[in-house]
């Protein structure tokens, strides 16, 4: 097993972290170097563009090749850049001959308020993930690949970005890897606790946060809820383990339970874990399974007394998704029998449990002790603008909202457009009248809806002063419509309007 890093003297690892900001080996610092083609590249897994814009002897230049690159170098130009003596007596950088190489992969990560932060992971999964890494049952210097710890992947962007991040006494990380969560937990909580099954995870964690100049976390090792078994927390996030597969292979990625048992197990168990009003969200895998409708199969998962918005982003048939994940095992690179035989593996696994294709997406439960949950699973594989935890937030409190109004609260309450809301008309060139109008949304989820002539210009005049009754009598006026006909026949429309964040009720 391979030796990690030690931060257990605070100053030597300050000096590290200022040797990292001085060399502006940062997320802007790299994009100014690299270059946009060059840095996207790194997240394919592809270096060459990144070796060419090295080829310098500055120390941004030594960063890059050193953590990102993994490529050793000169003694003397590692020392232009890094403390390091204290590199080498902590573990960061290993001798190789007239060399220094790294350790671990260290990738500059921009927080959401400006912060410099560094993710740490093992050799070769900051980049391009696991499948990255050459080689048949072992990773770098030796350890086995079931116990890999990955760095920031697509994922884990996604799941930080939908995270609320409204400031709480506690938050829970629950199946932590390489930290990203509990390092954006500890910005707005006051107690993060971060657990994970893999032990090697939570050294990696501990070094992201200390490396990052964060607060330690309460790290705990076990499986789910184990390690937490009679605590509550206000937020609790996971990227788990979420990949369907036939067996257990790799600890980051296969939850060993079958199917999509372990996501359902999260979800179900989530409620006796959150204090009233908290949030839990997850990201997750979940079958689609012959002769059951997905979102009636996932809306079960629900426990009671919790809100739910469920939103599916992709849905793979099983032979694409099989194929993904070989790959990412680096499973492509075996003999040709061997690749056979795990595929054949995979399809059998799906076969017998009647699944016919994987959706991926996230689940956000909020304990709202409501005796009428709102359980929301919409497909909606459209684009969005990250971060949503403010949308996701105001999402729920539309709801409580909706809830508690009857059509005769509906009506007197005030709303309000939501910001960057545009109205398209559609029809034919010339035609006096559209044949319909559209609204969307340029922020958020970035939904459309169609609406006729009174909800657009409803919509239109909500700027918070006037009640939704007053302005019904006043568009019946203008169109000579019966004001009680119309105030029967539009709240329904309000709501659609209101549950989908088209407007927003105003306080009071």
């Amino acid at each position: 097993m391979s030796t990690l890093p030690s931060t257990d003297d605070p100053a030597r690892t300050a000096r590290l972290r200022d040797a990292l900001l001085a060399a502006a080996f940062t997320a802007d610092g790299l994009l100014e170097l690299l270059g946009a083609p060059a840095y996207a590249a790194l997240a394919r897994s592809e270096t060459v563009p990144a070796l060419r814009a090295t080829r310098g002897d500055g120390p941004l230049e030594t960063l890059v090749r050193l953590f990102l690159l993994q490529r050793p170098v000169p003694y003397a130009r590692a020392a232009a850049a890094l403390p390091v003596a204290d590199c080498l007596a902590d573990g960061w950088l290993v001798r190789d001959g007239d060399a220094v190489r790294a350790s671990v992969d260290v990738r500059p990560y921009g927080g959401p308020d400006g912060q410099d932060w560094w993710i740490v992971s093992d050799l070769g999964c900051a980049v391009g993930g696991a499948g990255g890494i050459a080689g048949g049952g072992e990773g770098p210097a030796g350890t086995d690949r079931s116990e890999l710890v990955l760095g920031v992947g697509g994922a884990s962007t996604t799941l930080a970005g939908i995270t609320v991040r409204t400031p709480v006494a506690s938050a829970l990380d629950l199946g932590t890897g390489s930290g990203i969560q509990a390092l954006h937990a500890a910005q707005h909580a006051g107690r993060v606790t971060a657990t994970d099954l893999n032990p090697r995870a939570l050294r990696f964690a501990r070094l992201t946060l200390a490396l990052s100049g964060a607060p330690e976390a309460d790290l705990r090792q076990g499986s789910l809820f184990e390690p937490v078994a009679d605590e509550t927390y206000d937020l609790i996030v996971s990227n788990p383990p979420f990949v369907i597969s036939p067996g257990a292979r790799l600890t980051y990625r296969d939850g060993g339970m079958g199917g999509d048992d372990l996501c359902r197990t999260l979800v179900g168990g989530a409620a006796a874990r959150l204090n009233d009003g908290g949030y839990c969200q997850l990201l997750a895998n979940w079958q689609h399974v012959e002769g059951e409708d997905w979102r009636e199969r996932l809306s079960s998962w629900v426990p009671a007394g919790c809100d739910a918005w469920i939103v599916q982003r992709e849905v793979q048939d099983v032979a694409q998704y099989a194929e993904l994940w070989l790959r990412d095992a680096g499973d492509h690179r075996t003999a040709p029998g061997e690749y056979a035989a795990r595929y054949d593996a995979w399809l059998e696994e799906f076969e017998a449990r009647r699944t016919r294709g994987v959706g991926f997406g996230w689940i956000t439960l909020h304990k709202s002790g409501s005796e009428r949950p709102s359980v929301i699973a919409e497909e909606w594989p459209h684009p969005v603008e990250q971060p949503l935890g403010a949308s996701i937030r105001a999402h729920f409190e539309r709801q409580e909202f909706l809830r508690t109004h009857d059509d005769a609260a509906l009506l007197s309450a005030h709303f309000r457009l939501a910001p960057e809301v545009v109205q398209e008309q559609v029809g034919l060139p010339g035609a006096e009248d559209p044949e319909h109008v559209v609204l969307r949304q340029n922020r958020g989820m970035r939904r459309a809806t169609k609406v006729d002539t009174v909800g657009a210009g409803f919509a239109g005049v909500c700027d918070g002063s006037l009640s939704a009754g007053r302005i019904l009598d006043a568009i019946a006026q203008l169109v000579g419509e019966d004001p009680v006909l119309l105030r029967d026949r539009t709240p329904e429309a309000i709501r659609l309007l209101v549950e989908q964040g088209f407007l927003t009720p105003e306080a009071g």
